[in-house]
């Protein structure tokens, strides 16, 4: 069975199974939710390219940039579960570079959750400084020290495992889990404190955020709406972060049920896999791509013309949250 992700959730020394009927459901669960998703996120895609005035907006250069590595991240992690079943073991160079994928695409989003939430900070507690502070430019600049806060921490690992095993290791085959790619017990120490040191940051940063805009929806009378709307999305933002926690707690959590429930191991680790690293990527449309007012409306536009096949003139920017 397949946790493909780049955390271990299946105990060491356990192969086991699912039957034939079984594997096939799960495996056509996946590749619905991971083609539903897809097409939700490639309309959001889209409609962000097809027209120009999103370009210069900070906001959603933020959101699509967290769009795009989620459907990333999804496609490496649905990709790895089917090959889970497929093959079982795969090459341990071609595993290196899934497992690295799916880690930084999942390490990624917590950060530009952040850098989302300090946006909204300042568009509603600094307007007059927003379009001077929150450029074009500095976020391209944002989103680069995204990935290499990101990439850093964890190439190192790719490092390390070339410096101590063998080159007969890279041309073996595994199943593909952090763990058995990664063995070096060091590795799994770093990785728990920079776990600790980036969500922690990204927690309080939300925290003060959020706060800070709600003392402005309190205090404003004419922006009152927007502060709210503003509050309402950095509160999204923490489920969306919550649910991100859950990949670094649920292989304690899958071997406490695992002990509870000896024979459903199965089922608790798909559960897992679903909860965990498929239900969050549904946050991000719904944040911005059907919440959001502006971009709602140039959504319908191209969904309508896609449907129609007539062009329709551009849709006049309209205020959002």
């Amino acid at each position: 069975m397949s946790s493909s992700q780049s955390n271990a959730t299946i105990p060491q020394g356990a192969v086991v199974r699912d039957a034939y009927v079984t594997a096939l459901l799960k495996n056509l669960i996946v590749v619905l939710v991971w083609f539903v998703l897809s097409s939700i996120n490639g309309s959001l895609v889209v409609t962000f390219f097809k027209h120009q005035g999103f370009y210069e907006d900070p906001r959603y250069i933020l959101f699509i940039h967290m769009v795009i590595n989620d459907a990333i991240q999804l496609t490496v992690t649905t990709l790895l579960f089917i090959l889970s079943y497929v093959l079982y073991k795969i090459n341990v160079a071609v595993c290196c570079v899934f497992i690295l994928l799916a880690v930084f695409t999942t390490r990624n989003t917590p950060i530009n959750l952040a850098s989302m939430a300090i946006e909204r900070y300042i568009s509603i507690c600094e307007p007059l400084r927003h379009a001077q502070i929150c450029t074009v430019r500095r976020t391209y600049i944002v989103i680069s020290l995204i990935w290499f806060m990101c990439v850093a921490p964890d190439i190192t690992d790719l490092f390390v495992t070339l410096a101590t095993e063998s080159l007969s290791f890279f041309h073996q085959s595994v199943f593909c889990l952090r763990n058995n790619i990664f063995k070096d017990p060091v590795l799994a120490h770093k990785r728990q404190a920079f776990d600790i040191i980036y969500f922690s940051l990204v927690f309080l940063t939300l925290v003060f955020s959020y706060l800070k805009i709600l003392f402005a929806a309190r205090a404003l009378s004419t922006e009152k709406t927007s502060a709210l709307r503003a509050r309402n999305t950095i509160l999204l933002h923490g489920v969306q972060l919550f649910m991100c926690m859950l990949s670094y707690i649920s292989p304690s959590v899958e071997i406490a049920l695992h002990l509870i429930f000896p024979g459903w191991i199965l089922e608790i680790r798909f559960a897992n896999y679903l909860i965990v690293y498929i239900l969050p990527r549904f946050l991000s449309p719904i944040i911005y791509g059907f919440r959001d007012k502006k971009f709602r409306k140039y959504l319908k536009m191209n969904l309508q013309i896609r449907r129609c096949g007539v062009p329709r003139p551009e849709v006049a920017p309209v205020n959002t949250l």
